[in-house]
């Protein structure tokens, strides 16, 4: 299908805390493509366009023009249930030579299912096609039902793949569990071969970099600060803004700001000795469901901040680091839209790429007005 591509907001600014400046900036945000099927992950191609998935199977190639042209791609064992489907696309950091994807989805059956990561290449020739596809990590145990499988992934600086995963919902006592991959970060080389320098190697599953995670949203390499930053989802409040460090336990469910969705209460834990506490959490839920660390210029003023977009919460958050290196809330984005948003993404262009949550999904761009 083909877009117009029209400016649908054009001052789009929240201050937070109310004692703060108000932010001098305004942006205007264009929808590049309507009618994405519940998109989840877009990423930039070098030639121009974008590599869009979407949660019900399909990867999609959108044109700067607008023109969206399915991309051949057969995923092993692709489940798609509840929350479970295709989930994210990454380049390889060596893409441009490589042509190299990996990406992950869900994979099995209604009854045995987990996150799966496959590693192909996209010739440059059109139409796109996904080939030479192998699987390169497979989350054991596998378990029942539709739900938390996180997803999310990054390149670190040696060239290592860092993969966010969920807990399955029903299974949480199984994230402080180092003998399987629930509710855990994990980190392997691009063949699926796992680092010799990762913290568990003793375990059973010696993927593991972090545990203690519920559902992991958004994860990503800060090469300037030399730092992983992760936020998951909360039940009913506490949602977390993390710093990954490799070994370390993030407490769930010992610990927990939020509630069960019964009202009960997960833990009466807020914090405990010898877990790591967030940097930042969202009490009650905004459901954050993409990160992005900003570089650039292009917006003025946002170099080296975090991006956060929240489906429940329906807003693009921008966090920028005090003196002090603490995570501050600085601007609210897209209020007004009114839209679940899925993801965020830094094109190369220096805009904001976000994508809603629908079955009618828009890709928006959202640069500096001038």
């Amino acid at each position: 299908m083909k877009a117009v591509i029209t400016t649908v907001l054009l001052s789009l600014f929240t201050v937070l805390p109310a004692q703060a400046q108000v932010a001098s900036n305004n942006y205007q945000a264009e929808e590049i493509v309507t009618g994405l099927h519940y998109p989840w992950s877009v990423a930039s191609l070098p030639e121009g366009g974008w590599l869009v998935t979407e949660r019900s199977g399909q990867l999609q190639h959108v044109t700067t023009e607008g023109t969206v042209t399915p991309v051949a791609a057969e995923l092993p064992d692709l489940f798609v249930e509840g929350q479970a489907g295709l989930f994210e696309l990454q380049l390889a950091p060596d893409f441009a030579t490589s042509r190299a994807v990996v990406v992950s989805y869900a994979c099995g059956t209604e009854d045995a299912n987990n996150t799966c990561v496959i590693r192909g290449v996209i010739p440059e020739d059109l139409p796109y096609r996904l080939t030479d596809v192998q699987v390169i990590f497979a989350a054991k145990p596998k378990k029942a039902g539709g739900a938390h499988y996180g997803g999310r992934m990054t390149w670190l600086a040696d060239g290592t793949l860092l993969i966010g995963l969920g807990d399955g919902f029903d299974y949480r006592e199984q994230a402080q569990n180092l003998d399987n991959h629930l509710g855990t970060i994990v980190r392997i080389h691009p063949d699926g071969s796992v680092p010799d320098d990762n913290p568990y190697l003793h375990k059973q599953a010696p993927e593991i970099y972090s545990y203690g995670h519920r559902n992991v949203q958004g994860l990503v390499y800060d090469s300037a600060r030399d730092a992983i930053w992760q936020h998951e989802h909360g039940p009913r409040g506490g949602d977390e803004l993390n710093k990954i460090i490799a070994g370390k336990n993030y407490g769930w469910p010992l610990v927990s700001y939020g509630i069960d969705y019964s009202g009960a209460k997960v833990t009466p834990f807020e914090d405990l000795p010898g877990l790591v506490s967030p940097l930042y959490h969202w009490t009650p839920s905004l459901a954050p469901a993409g990160l992005a660390l900003y570089s650039g210029d292009a917006l003025q003023g946002w170099d080296g901040d975090l991006l956060v977009a929240h489906l429940v919460g329906r807003r693009l958050q921008r966090f920028s680091q005090d003196e002090n290196g603490d995570w501050q809330l600085t601007e609210e984005l897209l209020n007004d839209y009114g839209a679940r948003l899925r993801a965020v993404h830094v094109g190369h262009d220096g805009a904001v790429y976000v994508l809603t949550d629908s079955e009618q999904g828009v890709l928006l761009r959202i640069t500096q007005q001038r």
